[in-house]
């Protein structure tokens, strides 16, 4: 988007009872007001509808819209954001005006969910994108040409940017600002707004991704075993042995009960070990690489950046509830059967968790 003369137009396309209330807010946040001081150029910001009038949010807060979709014709950006049931299908008419903006050149943006309305258009096929990640699985099944991606904040494919969940619409359009008038107009809209002009890693280090239960008697009485020595070698051959079978039968076993593979499995463990720690304890980066198997702190930095997209100190300044134990970080720190038990409990599994392929 080269500088002009006239304001850029930005429009956001809302639907009665479907936009997203956050998303609409951070749309207006960045596009809303004069930025021009911080290095951003005019905009002209408004809402589009196929309907315009009064329309609701998600949350039932009425808005007034009073443009139709011909806006979208004259619209540098356009953003959509979450379109929150997915039995409401998008019109024609809708799918027609975003094709059209997209062949004149206009970015689009998605938000959350949107992306739904962005695939069904058919401007996503044989490209990467994003959603939020409890829905990526249902983007996947319905949209097989699209490469879905839940372990990031936003993807860009230049004039298609596809984000993530609630709050990583303010990164994805903190990414378009620096994308287009560069790092100090990005850091000088994030101090406006009190957030990160950047927040490294991806979804997966939101989510809560929870072992599938394991309903094999025996196997489980492993497993527990396994959570509960996380700091020792835990092998093929050391949980066949405990099961009393060969390392060929234990794995096969292990693969049909669970859905992934016993390394697959102790490695998630150990994550999540690590993820518990980080966030409840001061305990140093060696202490808690040992505690749960990794060895060294090179090991486990290795391991959670890979997996996590960020490092355990990032992780930590994150996600860390509360204020410092006093103490803490000096006296060992165990893994106590609640701990461990808390990181196997039963809840359903979040595909292939994020990241971490057997």
């Amino acid at each position: 988007m080269a500088d002009r003369d006239r304001p850029l137009v930005v429009s956001v396309v809302v639907a009665d009872g479907l936009v997203g209330s956050f998303g609409l807010g951070v749309c207006a946040e960045v596009f809303g007001y004069d930025r021009t001081a911080m290095g951003l150029p005019r905009f002209d910001f408004a809402l589009v509808s196929e309907a315009p009038g009064v329309l609701r949010t998600d949350t039932g807060i009425p808005i007034t819209v009073e443009h139709g979709l011909e806006r979208l014709a004259q619209s540098d950006i356009i953003s959509i954001t979450a379109w929150e049931l997915f039995d409401r299908v998008p019109s024609p008419a809708l799918l027609d005006a975003f094709r059209a903006a997209h062949a004149r050149g206009a970015t689009i943006v998605s938000h959350c969910t949107g992306a739904f309305v962005v695939a069904s258009a058919g401007l996503l096929d044989g490209k990467r994108a994003t959603t939020h990640w409890k829905w990526a699985g249902e983007f996947a099944a319905r949209f097989p040409q699209v490469q879905v991606d839940p372990s990031v904040l936003y993807v860009d494919n230049g004039r298609i940017i596809t984000g993530a969940g609630t709050a990583a619409g303010v990164d994805t359009l903190l990414h378009l600002v620096r994308r287009e008038w560069g790092a100090a107009a990005a850091n000088a809209l994030a101090r406006e707004m009190v957030v990160p002009p950047h927040r490294d890693g991806g979804q997966a280090q939101f989510i809560d991704a929870p072992v599938p239960a394991c309903e094999d008697d025996l196997l489980g009485a492993v497993l527990e075993w396994a959570q509960q020595h996380l700091a020792e070698e835990i092998s093929v051959e050391v949980l066949a042995r405990r099961a009393l079978m060969s390392p060929r039968s234990f794995a096969r076993r292990f693969r049909a009960t669970t859905g992934t593979t016993p390394h697959a499995w102790v490695l998630a463990q150990r994550l999540r070990a690590a993820e518990a720690l980080l966030e409840e304890t001061d305990a140093p980066v060696e202490e808690i690489a040992r505690l749960v198997g990794f060895g060294t702190a090179a090991g486990l930095r290795e391991q959670f950046t890979r997996r996590r997209g960020v490092s355990p100190r990032a992780y930590r300044q994150t996600f860390r509830a509360g204020s410092a134990r006093s103490g803490a970080g000096t006296a060992p720190v165990q893994l106590d059967g609640h701990r461990a038990g808390r990181m196997g409990r039963d809840q359903a599994l979040v595909q292939a968790e994020l990241g971490q392929p057997a």
